[in-house]
């Protein structure tokens, strides 16, 4: 997978391990090393469809073979008994990739999916500078809070036990019904603390002098890129610069193990200042970095008239989440 540049943990195997784990059906197709992608099949209560997180992985100005691409997506859909297939490719919102996703969607009638499908509007941190340029990149208040950390002595510890996820699993779903999001399963982190080893999963705690819990983070990564996948914290955050401290631990970190790139995982979109994720969008652009608009969310429709109901729910459930 390392010589598509673009990709991350979506589409690599600890992902279709973390799926299978959790009861889902992963499938990976190759295409004699010039594309390859992971689909999920998943089982819904309004019909089973197909996710391609992250993918497919292709030269994308190749046509003909993303057309192979794309009619063995459909096939594989079909033979599963899927509703539809969607997947939000890593090809950045530009006009050249749009007339990309154009030429495909007269093939394969493409529609911009109704619900966005991991992290389409994000920050990405290029960790090829020094720390001091990393620093300086920042936002003037994001710096102060770095330095206040140290100051006030907080301290970030890294712990992947499976006592500490259970522990982040109560803190996240506390912070859940604060914040009004649904928060993953501890059977699903813990599929990911299994599927990830502890080169590509880390899991830090923020605590004061005294011990006491400020914020934690789950950071995996995979080739290139790390992601800041999950987050919690407790009312001390509130207070205290823990998750400034945590992210600036884990940058020097991801610098230390020669990742390139840090993806924060998640912003509102440009000018959504209703969105969900409105006020963690000022906490992530305050680290500096290039933020990032990815195509969203494609729909390839298999079944016509169940794929319509699953439309209407999701239309619903996006407008009532705020997202």
């Amino acid at each position: 997978m390392t010589e598509f540049k673009e990709a991350n943990f979506l589409q690599s195997p600890l992902w279709a391990e973390t799926n299978r784990l959790v009861g889902h059906k992963p499938i990976t197709r190759t295409f004699d090393d010039k594309a390859r992608y992971l689909a999920i099949v998943k089982n819904a209560r309004r019909g089973r469809y197909l996710e391609i997180p992250g993918g497919p992985l292709l030269d994308w100005s190749d046509k003909k073979l993303a057309k192979t691409v794309f009619a063995d997506i459909v096939q594989l859909a079909k033979a599963e008994k899927c509703v539809f297939v969607r997947f939000r490719p890593q090809l950045e919102n530009t006009p050249e990739n749009q007339k990309i996703l154009a030429t495909l969607q007269k093939s394969f009638a493409l529609r911009q999916a109704p619900m966005h499908l991991h992290a389409q509007n994000t920050v990405i941190l290029d960790l090829d500078k020094s720390e001091e340029e990393l620093l300086m990149a920042m936002r003037r208040q994001t710096r102060y809070e770095v330095r206040k950390g140290e100051k006030l002595g907080l301290v970030v510890k890294e712990d992947a036990s499976e006592k500490m996820f259970e522990e982040f699993h109560a803190v996240q779903a506390e912070t859940a019904r604060r914040q009004g999001f649904i928060p993953p399963s501890l059977k699903e982190l813990l599929a990911e603390r299994a599927a990830f080893s502890p080169d590509h999963l880390k899991l830090y705690r923020v605590e004061t002098d005294q011990g006491e819990p400020v914020a934690y983070g789950l950071i995996l990564s995979y080739g290139r890129e790390a992601e800041y996948f999950e987050a919690a914290s407790t009312d001390l955050n509130r207070k205290l610069p823990g998750s400034t401290a945590l992210l600036w631990q884990a940058i020097r970190d991801l610098k230390q193990a020669n990742i390139e790139r840090f993806n924060l995982w998640g912003i509102a979109p440009p000018g959504a200042t209703h969105h969900r994720y409105s006020g963690v969008t000022t906490f992530k652009t305050g680290f500096g970095g290039r933020v990032v608009e990815f195509i969203p969310a494609q729909d390839i429709v298999i079944n016509k008239l169940r794929y319509k109901l699953d439309e209407l729910v999701e239309t619903a459930r996006k407008k009532k989440r705020n997202l």
